[in-house]
């Protein structure tokens, strides 16, 4: 008995020192990001220029791997099932945090199968209109849809996008009679914004912030809890008198659940140092985000509680699952 507590005891104190040496030694060779979206994006984007970074403070090439499809989730189940060694890394938005109440199956659990590293950054959509539009404030906007019920369409990227829930959230907070109409993209309902055919829509700055600044559209508000760094003189959906109206979207690391505590910390560290280089800065105004770089604890927290506000959000706006 003795000498199974001695065991005990030695392991105890081993323990440390052998997670020590693993973070320290870590990475020998080189790491797979994987990227649940095509090439060509802003959170493609993003990837290339951290990889890059990690690249050049580690001295292990980090390779970027593109697995679209599902909205995220092939992506996301890859590294999920990946063995947890730390050389398999998932970069993915906040539309990772709505994928369990919009999913009627997936074959991972987020929730369980992938351990949260570190939220690099926080951006919010936009309430856009058209330049041509009439309405230069929420206000003006709110007081137009409900003089005219049932009369105007808002767009957004798809049933269960954050775009859609956003919608849902300022219908449903306003008791706003509007129809919705899901696009497939980016690319269908900014031409649909122009034309006419939809009066309003919430956008991503990664992509909109090109046309808010060459006057095609007019941003009303940001969804976030602050004003944004890219657009400071755009107030934020609550305070321009939408009760409750908060989404604070992110980009993020990930891992497979069971991957080393070091590891994890030793990436979200090297993460927290490099978001504030000015090399690594001069790309936030344009991607249209502010760094965070917030540790795996405090990340896992806002992802828990996430995911049970969007499914909530879905679940009471009477959204459909998706297969």
């Amino acid at each position: 008995m003795k000498s199974f507590r001695a065991l005990i005891l030695a392991a105890a104190v081993l323990a440390p020192v052998l997670g020590n040496a693993l973070a320290q030694s870590y990475p020998t060779k080189p790491v797979r990001l994987i990227v649940p979206y095509a090439p060509g994006g802003a959170t493609d984007a993003m990837a290339r220029v951290y990889a890059g970074k990690f690249q050049e403070a580690w001295g292990q090439p980090v390779v970027v791997e593109n697995r679209a499809g599902a909205g995220g989730n092939i992506g996301a189940e890859v590294v999920a099932k990946a063995a947890p060694d730390g050389y398999t890394w998932l970069l993915n938005t906040s539309g990772q945090a709505i994928a369990p109440g919009l999913y009627k199956k997936l074959n991972y659990d987020p929730a369980k199968d992938l351990a949260p590293i570190t939220q690099l950054v926080t951006t919010s959509l936009v309430l856009v209109t058209s330049a041509q539009s009439p309405y230069t404030s929420v206000k003006d906007l709110v007081a137009a849809i409900k003089g005219n019920p049932g009369k105007f369409n808002y767009g957004s990227t798809g049933i269960g996008s954050a775009p859609h829930l956003n919608g849902e959230m300022f219908r449903s907070s306003m008791a706003l009679d509007v129809i919705h109409v899901p696009y497939k993209g980016d690319a269908q309902v900014f031409p649909a914004l122009l034309a006419g055919e939809i009066l309003y829509g919430f956008i991503p700055p990664q992509s909109g912030l090109a046309q808010i600044k060459a006057g095609k559209f007019r941003a009303l508000a940001v969804t976030g809890s602050n004003r944004q760094s890219a657009m400071p003189e755009v107030s934020t959906m609550m305070q321009s008198g939408v009760a409750d109206h908060e989404y604070n979207g992110w980009v993020a690391f990930f891992a497979p659940a069971g991957t080393p505590r070091e590891i994890i910390v030793k990436i979200a560290d090297e993460a927290a140092r490099m978001l504030h280089q000015p090399e690594v800065m001069k790309y936030n105004p344009g991607w249209g985000v502010d760094p965070v770089g917030n540790g795996p604890d405090a990340f896992a927290a806002i992802y828990r509680r996430e995911i049970e506000r969007y499914t909530r959000i879905i679940r009471e706006a009477k959204i459909p699952q998706v297969d």
